[in-house]
């Protein structure tokens, strides 16, 4: 086997221990889970956490933006290959398997929002690095909507769909037809586009 180098070796141990912290975040919340059962999961030492991380907080919200910036990945890949009706089918796919195969992922996001209004002292500083998401997904939509200016109010709008949809279907998923989100995007966009009154 290749030996890898310094810098692979980190990332390993970095993607492992992000791995390790979704699965039991997600299983007893920020509150309840801790270092020693993280580190333990991912098959390294407390030590290992705190090198890379600098304590339970900062993975957490580390996990959570790069999930984020997973999922602005693949929509970006999305509009780069498909035709747009093969776009909303491949978007409404990409909520599906969140919901369906990602059990994680809503826990997560639920976890996330309760630690931030619990936590005012720190939300600000949180919601900044959550910002990174949503301006990668800002750009994307900029370069594909009539009107740039609205690009900003159009990928809150998104993100709140796509949590929404993927909660709902995991609750209920007859409530969330496979095809729910690539129709709801066509709607908001022809909504937008058809709306030529400045925003208030």
């Amino acid at each position: 086997m290749t030996r890898l180098s310094r810098a692979e070796a980190k990332a390993l141990t970095r993607e492992r221990l992000l791995d390790a912290a979704a699965r039991v975040f997600a299983q007893k919340g920020l509150a309840g889970a801790s270092v020693d059962e993280i580190a333990e999961a991912a098959g390294y030492s407390i030590g290992a956490v705190y090198s890379n991380f600098g304590g339970k907080e900062q993975l957490f919200v580390e996990l959570l933006q790069e999930r984020a910036n997973d999922r602005v990945t693949r929509a970006a890949e999305i509009v780069a290959d498909a035709a747009p009706a093969q776009a909303q089918r491949a978007f409404s796919q990409l909520v599906i398997e969140v919901a369906d195969k990602d059990a994680d992922f809503a826990p997560l996001q639920a976890e996330f929002w309760l630690y931030a209004v619990r936590n005012p002292e720190l939300m600000e500083a949180y919601a900044e690095r959550m910002r990174e998401p949503r301006d990668l997904l800002t750009e994307l939509i900029a370069r594909s909507t009539p009107d740039p200016g609205r690009a900003g109010e159009l990928s809150t709008i998104v993100i709140a769909l796509f949590q929404g949809l993927v909660r709902m279907r995991r609750l209920d998923p007859g409530s969330v037809p496979d095809e729910l989100f690539g129709r709801a995007l066509r709607w908001l966009f022809t909504g937008a586009e058809a709306d030529e009154e400045p925003p208030l």
